[in-house]
């Protein structure tokens, strides 16, 4: 048997209104419909955050002329050539 708890929760009057028009739409309740989307948001909240790869970009107007259009190992060569 799940537990249940009463509990008093303030909200906005608009928010209560919309909510208890969208539970009057689809048949639901009020209950029904603040449970799920409470669930909803408890699970998407707990849920490993996803990699987000740090923007290094740089401000650079990209490859120079010389190496546009070059294939990869005249890059390679270019940069790790001796002085």
């Amino acid at each position: 048997m799940i537990a249940r708890m009463k509990t008093t929760v303030n909200l906005p009057d608009e928010l209560f209104n919309e909510a208890q028009e969208l539970a009057r739409q689809q048949g639901t309740t009020l209950k029904e419909l603040i449970e799920t989307g409470l669930r909803s948001v408890v699970k998407q909240r707990r849920a490993k955050p996803r990699f987000a790869l740090d923007d290094a970009s740089v401000g650079g107007r990209g490859l120079q002329p010389a190496f546009r259009g070059a294939r990869w190992e005249q890059v390679r060569d270019t940069i790790y050539e001796q002085p």
